[in-house]
């Protein structure tokens, strides 16, 4: 298991345009040979846009981007004609496939904070594709067959406890509040990349909103 601090992250985006991006993985200009990705994924960027701010229109191709919304709302606008509005507890994919081309923007008035993560198709090329789930319920497993790959979310109560899934590969991503796992304490923004997962167990210190990938080995 290796644990990776949310101040060890990449930082990058651009202040003055009120876009803060930090990255768990290489990304961009912040190229790291020995963290280029775990197992099927590729990114975890946690994004904060100020009012107004965002990622003007911009190309993506055989990558399956996830994102969850932490707070404030996100408007969304691909090339394959979908329009949305993500907000938090909602989980949103796009298959990017042979090619696609989106938006994503802050046009509300709060800020926008939302973890976006890229997964590596086991085929490349194809259509793309767009999909949303609305509030989805905690406990509920959100396949992705398309990268060998299931996402859990989990919102415990300090004191709670919930089973690490069984897996070759786990990714763990804490949203807010603060969990133990095994004998390391993670709190917001921090990560835990686990190889060969049995029997491991997450216990809240406090309520807290965590993600968990489990996916194939490489």
């Amino acid at each position: 298991m290796s644990v990776r601090r949310a101040d060890e992250r990449y930082r990058g985006g651009d202040s003055a345009s009120g876009i803060e991006s930090l990255h768990a993985f290489s990304f961009g200009r912040h190229y790291d040979p020995d963290n280029l990705r775990f197992g099927a994924i590729l990114a975890c960027n946690e994004e904060r846009l100020a009012p107004g701010a965002g990622f003007d229109e911009h190309p993506h191709s055989h990558t399956e981007i996830v994102t969850w919304v932490v707070e404030g709302e996100l408007t969304h606008r691909d090339s394959a004609g979908h329009a949305t509005v993500v907000r938090p507890g909602d989980v949103q994919r796009l298959s990017s496939a042979g090619g696609v081309r989106h938006v994503e923007r802050n046009d509300g008035e709060l800020p926008l904070v939302f973890v976006q993560m890229w997964l590596a198709p086991l085929e490349p090329g194809g259509e793309p594709a767009y999909e949303i789930v609305r509030g989805i319920a905690d406990s509920t497993p959100y396949a992705l067959p398309q990268a060998g790959a299931m996402l859990h979310v989990r919102r415990l109560a300090a004191g709670e406890r919930t089973a690490v899934p069984d897996a070759p590969l786990v990714y763990l991503h804490v949203v807010r509040g603060r969990v133990r796992l095994s004998e390391d304490g993670l709190g917001p923004g921090d990560a835990a990349r686990v190889t060969d997962a049995e029997g491991l167990e997450l216990r809240a210190a406090q309520a807290a909103e965590v993600l968990m990938w489990e996916t194939a080995g490489a």
